[in-house]
């Protein structure tokens, strides 16, 4: 007989934090990537946003999907405002779903209750800490911080951001609801090590590492085999234009990269508030493009030669994964979810120590990167097997299935 798995997947396909104009983003693919596997094997039920209908109801019919029974779930007019802070908006938001699912589980028995997005690993779970039912929390991260030699260099805004980021979290943290919902779960799924440390002890006993990030068979098809000889050394990163990003620190690593070799370029794919800032800093050789359809990103990616991520802080960081699948090497700092992907075998990670040394480290692994061909496509071939191995959808779903035996 199938299990009969309840999921809560605030974000999902589409994301409902929309303050830097996406309406996709990392939290919504895992939401719907999730839901997908899970519903190979069990009975699926999902609670998720009602902004996220519309896109959800066209992907069904898309696929033609009848297994999963969705509950589209929003607050009241007179509270969207706190969409302003979507953490607050997501806590109210899970209040009210728990009282709509006592109903549901009355009706459904469900055997696991399984909390994925948000996948932070600070926010009480009102359902996983009250709903007589296994629980079953994650992959989740948050307990990473920006270095503090960075965070200094910021402008007051991103300093203060950060320091209330900070606070916020450790009223999160001692939650009543949160500790409840903590000591209730059976696991406990973490992204990074980061997370991991964060964990009372007694917690950490029933932690399992678990990657928030995946990419399908059909993505890896997209990386083939020629390469284009006759052309400039390309670099490329992509994502949300943030302070916490790192983009400048990686324009000014390509900076004194190019100016030793000068027939290369970089190119920077995405949008933000950072963007007009990094415009006027960047050299001659660096190109910007907006957001594009994610399997042109892919295919952008492809031609490369390496993809330099330079976030100072990202729980997970989906697009270093598709760029491993896309056989890649990659050049990231050590910290959070890139540091967690990405090892040896497929690319350089950077401790982060202080600006102007990530800086030259940065341009010195690139630098690296260029002048030995074979590490290129060793580290490439390395990161296409370890995205094969640990980060294809349809083996994490296997996973999952195992794990679901508790």
């Amino acid at each position: 007989m199938k299990l009969r798995i309840l999921i809560c997947a605030f974000a999902c396909l589409r994301d409902p934090d929309v303050r830097f104009g996406f309406g996709r983003g990392g939290e919504s693919e895992i939401g719907w990537n999730f839901v997908l596997q899970i519903s190979k094997f069990a009975d699926t039920f999902v609670l998720t946003d009602i902004g996220n209908k519309k896109v959800i109801e066209e992907k069904i019919a898309e696929l033609k999907l009848s297994s999963i029974k969705f509950c589209y779930i929003g607050l009241p007019k007179n509270l969207f405002f706190t969409k302003k802070i979507i953490q607050i908006y997501a806590y109210l938001w899970q209040i009210k779903a728990y009282f709509i699912v006592k109903k549901l589980n009355k009706e459904n028995n469900f055997d696991i209750f399984h909390h994925i997005t948000y996948a932070n690993d600070w926010m009480a779970s009102f359902i996983g800490a009250l709903l007589p039912v296994p629980y079953i929390r994650g992959p989740g991260g948050g307990a990473h911080r920006v270095p503090k030699s960075f965070v200094k260099k910021w402008p007051m805004k991103e300093r203060m951001a950060d320091k209330i980021r900070s606070i916020g979290q450790w009223f999160f943290r001692h939650d009543p609801f949160f500790i409840l919902s903590q000591n209730k779960a059976k696991k406990i799924l973490v992204c990074n090590k980061e997370a991991f440390s964060g964990l009372k002890r007694k917690w950490q006993k029933k932690a399992i590492f678990f990657p928030v990030n995946g990419v399908s068979a059909g993505d890896m098809q997209l990386a083939r085999v020629l390469k284009n000889e006759n052309r400039r050394f390309l670099v490329i990163t992509a994502g949300k234009l943030l302070k916490i990003k790192g983009f400048d620190l990686a324009i000014m690593a390509f900076e004194i990269f190019n100016k030793k070799f000068p027939e290369s370029e970089f190119i920077i794919v995405g949008d933000g508030p950072e963007l007009k800032k990094l415009e006027r800093m960047s050299v001659k050789s660096t190109r910007f493009i907006k957001w594009m359809p994610r399997k042109d990103l892919l295919l952008e990616i492809e031609k490369s030669d390496v993809f330099l991520f330079p976030s100072l802080r990202d729980g997970g960081g989906a697009v270093v994964v598709e760029a491993m699948a896309m056989a890649k090497p990659v050049v990231c700092f050590d910290i959070a979810g890139p540091g967690f992907h990405v090892d040896e075998n497929c690319g350089i990670k950077i401790k982060p120590s202080n600006p102007r040394q990530a800086v030259e480290d940065l341009a010195q692994a690139l630098e690296k990167m260029y002048l030995d061909k074979n590490l290129r496509e060793r580290l490439g071939l390395g990161a296409r097997k370890k995205a094969e191995e640990n980060y294809n959808w349809d083996k994490l779903g296997e996973r999952l299935k195992k794990i679901y035996e508790i």
